[in-house]
């Protein structure tokens, strides 16, 4: 199969803007681990090796992104006390309108990473109309971890979600009236039969195609209708293996550069992709690889990175 060139068409769903933070005392985190099954071990580097090679891991991913024509808000994070940091895609999101939301976290360390000088600067740079917190809820033990917990569908307002802790219903609900999204949850496990800790890690939503690993999705019906949910918009499915969710394949974002839209994703990823499932994205996207291995220690990759910004700029 020969990949045509990507079609030059502006999309709510690829936002050319993204805000990144880089990390200077990058680690896994301990309170993470309980459900989050893609962490791993440092591979025997030292401490100060790995804080290394995330701060460059970021810094690197960030040039590329811009000599694409991305517009990236590099945010440096100096505390000892957030080792997620690197992730702000879960604690804030920004719609179409005007519109931010701050988001309940379920572990709390991960709640000390909301910083106030990241959504002044959005406030400053882009037309901000409201911030919607709802981190309140974490005193009611409740958690939303942003475009984690749930992957949007900009186009056909559609939250897809798998059940987690870290997606509570009431949450979600709040969440979707505010922003006019309709919820569609369902249950997902790895091949072990664990429950996936994120929705972005399972799948990818582009403008003219979705990956997905469709086998993850625990009850057959269920499959079906998301399936069908994101084929009445005309996208193509790319069905996702459990290896290639392993490999990070579904933790990817579409974004819009200076010239064609971009689909970023960790070589890891890109690597784990078949020849045919890359021919159908390049018919809409150009791929875009970004070394991260050290940051998917961490259980997250570049997905993860990404807080796109879907604002208008002042």
């Amino acid at each position: 199969m020969v990949a045509t060139a990507p079609r030059m068409r502006r999309s709510v769903q690829a936002p050319s803007s993204v805000v990144m933070v880089r990390p200077h005392h990058f680690c896994s985190n301990p309170q993470t681990r309980a459900d989050n099954a893609f962490q791993r071990s440092d591979d025997g580097l030292s401490a100060d090796d790995v804080r290394r090679a995330a701060y460059a891991e970021v810094t690197e991913a960030a040039a590329v992104l811009e000599s694409h024509g991305v517009t990236t808000h590099v945010f440096d994070d100096e505390r000892e006390d957030r080792p997620d940091a690197v992730f702000p895609n879960n604690w804030f999101s920004t719609h179409s309108g005007g519109h931010v939301a701050l988001y309940p976290m379920e572990v709390v360390n991960r709640r000390r990473e909301r910083r106030s000088d990241i959504i002044d600067m959005l406030k400053q740079r882009y037309r901000v109309q409201d911030v919607i917190d709802y981190s309140g809820l974490e005193a009611d033990g409740l958690s939303l971890e942003g475009t984690g917990a749930m992957v949007l569908d900009h186009v056909d307002r559609v939250a897809y979600v798998a059940r987690s802790r870290r997606a509570d219903p009431i949450a979600l609900e709040r969440f979707c009236t505010h922003f006019n999204f309709e919820p569609m949850v369902f249950d997902a496990v790895d091949e072990n039969g664990t429950p996936i800790y994120h929705t972005n890690v399972l799948m990818c939503i582009g403008t003219e195609f979705a990956m997905v690993g469709v086998d993850h999705v625990a009850d057959r019906r269920r499959r079906a209708e998301v399936i069908d949910r994101l084929q009445e918009s005309g996208r193509d499915i790319i069905a996702l293996s459990h290896r290639q969710i392993a490999e990070f394949a579904g933790n990817a974002i579409e974004l819009q550069g200076d010239s064609a839209r971009l689909l970023a994703l960790s070589s890891r990823a890109h690597a784990s992709l078949t020849s045919d499932q890359r021919a159908i994205i390049e018919r809409s996207c150009r791929l875009l690889p970004l070394q991260v291995p050290t940051i998917e220690l961490a259980g997250g990759s570049v997905r993860c990175m990404l807080a796109g910004v879907h604002l208008t700029p002042r």
